[in-house]
């Protein structure tokens, strides 16, 4: 099963994603995990990457891609994926769907973790709270759903015309969430065996 997994920050997708794998048995690949791993093993991409963030700026989308085609054709990859954090925007789902299609491994469902912003913005408090962490203010992370809002609808619109989107409701525990989700694509996998 090849999934992308969209959500705004602090619905539970890296949480999901991890479940997802262990249940799924397919490898749960996030964009910030490959960033940093390339930098730690000193790749050439991994060298290009690392000035760019320690620049400040975002890493292109041009370098993700060709980091992501790099990781999708290892042999763990060939019965599915979990995608997490990407595409963030309309053009990296363009490319992405253009990369994967090139690999023949096209999407087959994205799923939307739906939580309210009033629930996002308790999540993301109580996890600062508990990390100790200074940059998860309620400005910042109600700034950040703005930003989510802005540039992953259209992403979410882009999966529903292709008729891949599913919204599952991210409240409840995370049992919850997770059979939810599972329910949803064990729906998916038989609709296309039809």
């Amino acid at each position: 099963m090849r999934i992308v997994l969209l959500g705004a920050p602090g619905s539970g997708k890296g949480t999901q994603a991890a479940l997802l794998e262990q249940r799924l048995g397919v490898p749960h690949i996030s964009t910030g995990v490959l960033f940093r791993k390339a930098v730690k093993d000193q790749t050439p991409l991994g060298q290009r990457i690392k000035t760019i963030m320690d620049s400040g700026d975002l890493v292109p989308d041009d370098l993700t891609l060709e980091l992501l085609e790099e990781r999708m054709n290892r042999d763990d990859t060939k019965s599915g994926f979990i995608l997490d954090g990407y595409p963030r925007n309309l053009a990296q789902a363009e490319s992405l769907n253009i990369l994967l299609e090139k690999l023949g491994m096209p999407v087959q469902e994205a799923v939307q973790i739906d939580v309210d912003t009033e629930e996002v913005v308790a999540r993301i408090a109580k996890r600062a709270a508990e990390e100790g962490r200074s940059d998860d203010t309620e400005e910042v992370v109600r700034n950040r759903m703005r930003v989510y809002q802005e540039q992953t609808a259209p992403v979410v619109d882009y999966y529903a015309e292709q008729g891949l989107l599913t919204q599952v409701l991210g409240t409840g525990t995370i049992e919850e969430v997770l059979q939810l989700i599972l329910s949803v694509l064990d729906q998916g996998e038989a609709d296309r065996s039809d």
